[in-house]
């Protein structure tokens, strides 16, 4: 009776296994039928998480975006090929009808091989096939102007990425530019043009069309508006304590390419001969503070403006390598002893790129430009607005805006805003360092897209 038990339950397990067997033998059999069908595209979308289209049907891909491809027998793909480049996909977002793939943007647009150029080819084990679709480059994009308040007749410098065949520059009040524009041929990082007549002094965002597409720099350009203090009429400087005075600014044209525009602050005026190590306010110069933030901005700056729209620019100028030691400290406000790394003051330390000291020196004069998100007092504050510096400054007992020229030993953690860190040590330095033109702009940037709404 036993045995017979042992013989049942033998016989049981066995047709369990063989069952499951057989299972197994249909659904590879099944899966081979699935990843080794032809394959076929229908179509092609574009996912765009920040459009109001997310899911938009399009004739071309530039280099970086995710793609959608509707079509059949995309499960068990195995490969897939822009312009002959292979890009990576990941698995799970592969259906038999759909998958979606991310161009990389190391894809070879205008130095593709001209048998693959504008192709896409897909391979799994038992097929494969290519289709012609449109590649294009990552759209241009603008990252920083070297001067952004030029007088007509001067040259700019326009840098960012895909500026390659810049056909026209649109300035603020539509003013267009089309002839002896001059491009980096080889990487398309810059290219240069003269300032117009004609300008807005309003300002606005520096346009441009390409090969690659439009692009707009932040709305920053010849905003003179923004001005409030040039020391030329612009702006009323302020005279008190141990501050520069008007007679001390300089007038003399200097400068390579740009050069001054009239009057501006020299931080080491005569008299200074060395900025001694281990001392701060060295220098000071400082507006009125009877200047007006809201009534001045709040016509082209709404004051909910979030700050990382918002900025302080200044053109500087620097003949001799400027290395080591020594920063200007700008205040929103005057009332600081001079050295804070904290509260409404920004130290500027360009002699330090990367965490490394790198001499600064400039040919001409350049714009510098520092969002007000970037002021301590706001670093840590993501919902701050314009209207923060405002009440800031308006409840302030010193309205004054200014720069401290500091001379103190300097630590990387407060350069760069994180932990650790080399400290390099101040000496005593000669540096000259001149600086114009204080101004408040907008650095909102104009959504430029191929799909316009």
């Amino acid at each position: 009776m036993k045995k017979n038990n042992l013989k049942s339950v033998f016989k049981h397990y066995q047709f369990v296994f063989v069952a499951f067997s057989l299972m197994i033998w249909m659904a590879s059999c099944s899966d081979d039928d699935a990843i080794g069908g032809p394959i076929t595209v229908n179509a092609v979308y574009l996912q765009d998480v920040d459009s109001n289209v997310q899911d938009r049907e399009v004739d071309f891909v530039r280099v970086g975006q995710l793609i959608r491809l509707e079509g059949s027998g995309f499960l068990g793909l195995k490969r897939a090929f822009v312009n002959g480049y292979e890009s990576s996909f990941n698995p799970v977002y592969v259906s038999d009808n759909s998958f979606l793939l991310r161009v990389s943007r190391d894809t070879p647009v205008l130095d593709a091989e001209e048998d693959v150029r504008n192709t896409i080819r897909l391979i799994n084990d038992n097929f494969e096939t290519t289709f012609e679709f449109q590649i294009r480059d990552a759209a241009p994009s603008i990252s920083r102007i070297s001067h952004t308040l030029p007088l007509p007749g001067e040259t700019i410098t326009v840098h960012g990425s895909g500026l390659l065949e810049v056909t026209k520059v649109i300035f603020p009040g539509g003013v267009e530019v089309t002839e002896n524009i001059e491009f980096d041929e080889e990487d398309g990082e810059f290219f240069t043009v003269t300032m117009p007549e004609g300008v807005s002094e309003i300002g606005g965002s520096l346009r441009i069309e390409s090969a690659n597409g439009s692009a707009a720099s932040p709305a920053y350009f010849n905003f003179r508006e923004g001005v409030i203090l040039d020391f030329d009429g612009r702006g009323e400087l302020g005279e008190f304590g141990n501050t520069i005075r008007q007679e001390q600014l300089e007038s003399a044209s200097i400068g390579e390419g740009h050069v001054s525009q009239g009057n501006y602050v020299p931080h080491r005026p005569e008299g200074v001969d060395v900025f001694s190590a281990g001392s701060n306010r060295i220098t000071e110069v400082f507006t009125s503070g009877n200047e007006n933030w809201r009534s001045q901005f709040s016509e082209y700056i709404p004051v909910e403006t979030p700050l990382d729209e918002v900025g302080f620019q200044f053109d500087i100028y620097v003949p001799q390598d400027w290395e080591g030691s020594g920063f200007l400290q700008i205040l929103l406000i005057n009332n600081f002893n001079g050295g804070e790394w904290s509260g409404g003051t920004y130290g500027y330390v360009p002699w330090i790129e990367g965490g490394e000291v790198e001499a600064f020196k400039t040919e001409g004069w350049t714009t510098v430009t520092i969002p007000l998100g970037d002021f301590y007092i706001f670093e840590d504050e993501d919902d701050a607005t314009f209207e923060d510096v405002l009440t800031l400054r308006e409840t302030a007992a010193f309205k004054n805006f200014g720069f401290f020229f500091n001379n103190t030993d300097v630590r990387l953690s407060d350069v760069t805003r994180g932990g650790g860190g080399a400290e390099f040590l101040a000496s005593n330095i000669t540096v000259d360092v001149y600086t114009d033109n204080w101004r408040i702009v907008s650095l909102e940037t104009p959504i430029i897209t191929d799909f316009p709404e």
